[in-house]
């Protein structure tokens, strides 16, 4: 097999990640399609492969490896899963990758097909190098839901024994490589109170109000997370930050609303924070709302679902998949991001984790997401230095 040049290289990849970008791989609607297709390119490279799907089969894990089968290598991760387009005013059919001004337009170009296409392109190149270790594909589910897709799937790994050397999570970083990222913690809390003519309003529970009550908490005690924050904390912003993503809540004007219902997040610097915030949410309902609530009606109740508590990534002295990208890329250091990543996971169970992946994080989930095709040329040119790398052991 000969070896391809740069310019058969990223046709190949624009033309790979057309037909990815083609599929609407939007999280509540699954990836297996997607991620089948994807299956089948890395068995035709002669890639050992397993899959792994969700209780409703409707959504799968994809773990394949090129290479010699024998401990240590390096994992390229990324998610297929992408978030929705709805009301967003698109110039373009999102579904439809449209190349204009160096620029790649379409859904998930960004964040993350992109890098994806790329890995994938590389895969017959991995194949013909003689590599001293392993070349491993991780692409996952849900990623942008909760990272449920990479929990399944480093659950598995351990489960099967297998350790790689190091993980590259392709997120958009500019290919700058990032070593730390803060966590992300999402809940929902569910309201109940007691429904009634909006006339009367002192006979009824009004959960809206009380989930208004719960907004505003969060909202104050953002300035005890930033007096929290240390001189000398890193990130940008340098604080624990809170988010009240959704509020809703009540059916028409003239009815007191009986159910309401509040998303939310955290992106904690540090665990502590988390348990402060909790611990401070949970004196608000039991010594303030609840008893109000129920004064007026007895089954009146505040209930917080966690729809999931993705860990950071700990920036620590001693990471070799940092050292390895910064080898790959020629930097001199490394950065931190404040957005999640599947990073922490794969760190949490004792592999070393780097973000390095083409594209901004700016472009991501917006209308015209795009990905610039030099930082495809520049993630595919990142992968050919792996693959060379690789021949000797990591």
């Amino acid at each position: 097999m000969q070896p391809m040049t740069e310019a058969d290289r990223l046709a190949r990849c624009k033309q790979l990640l057309a037909e990815l970008v083609a599929f609407p791989s939007i999280s509540a609607d699954g990836n297996r399609a997607i991620t089948e297709h994807l299956a089948g390119y890395l068995q035709a490279c002669g890639a050992r492969i397993w899959l792994q799907p969700d209780a409703t089969g409707t959504k799968l894990n994809l773990f394949a490896s090129i290479g010699p089968d024998r401990p240590g290598g390096v994992i390229l991760s990324g998610h297929t899963d992408v978030v929705p387009v709805a009301d967003q005013p698109w110039s373009s059919d999102p579904f439809e990758m449209v190349a204009r001004d160096g620029k790649l337009f379409g859904r998930g170009t960004c964040d993350m097909k992109g890098f994806i296409a790329a890995c994938v392109t590389m895969a017959p190149e991995f194949a013909r190098r003689p590599l001293a270790v392993p070349v491993h594909f991780a692409f996952t589910y849900d990623e942008e839901i909760g990272c449920f897709g990479a929990q399944a799937l480093t659950e598995e790994l351990q489960a099967r024994g297998l350790h790689p050397a190091a993980a590259i999570i392709g997120e958009p970083s500019l290919m700058q490589v990032i070593d730390g990222h803060k966590g992300c913690y999402e809940y929902t809390t569910w309201f109940t109170g007691l429904e009634g003519h909006g006339s009367a309003p002192d006979l009824g529970v009004n959960a809206v109000e009380y989930a208004a009550r719960f907004t505003m908490a969060l909202v104050e005690l953002r300035a005890e997370l930033k007096a929290r924050a240390r001189q000398d904390c890193p990130f940008d912003p340098p604080h624990t930050t809170i988010n009240p993503g959704m509020l809703a809540g009540g059916l028409v004007h003239n009815v007191i609303p009986g159910k309401a219902r509040l998303d939310w997040e955290m992106r904690p610097v540090h665990p502590s924070d988390a348990e402060f915030l909790k611990a401070r949410l949970a004196a608000l309902v039991q010594d303030e709302l609840l008893p109000a609530m129920r004064a007026r009606h007895a089954g009146a109740d505040i209930q917080t679902e966690t729809v999931a508590e993705v860990v950071g990534l700990v920036r620590e002295g001693h990471n070799p998949a940092r050292d390895l990208a910064m080898e790959l890329t020629g930097a001199n250091g490394a950065g931190l991001v404040p957005f999640g990543t599947e990073a922490g996971l794969f760190q949490a169970i004792g592999i070393p984790a780097v973000i390095c992946g083409p594209g901004s994080i700016s472009q991501a989930h917006k209308p015209d997401e795009y990905l610039a095709l030099d930082q495809l040329a520049a993630c595919l040119g990142f992968l050919d230095r792996l693959g060379a790398r690789l021949a000797r052991p990591v």
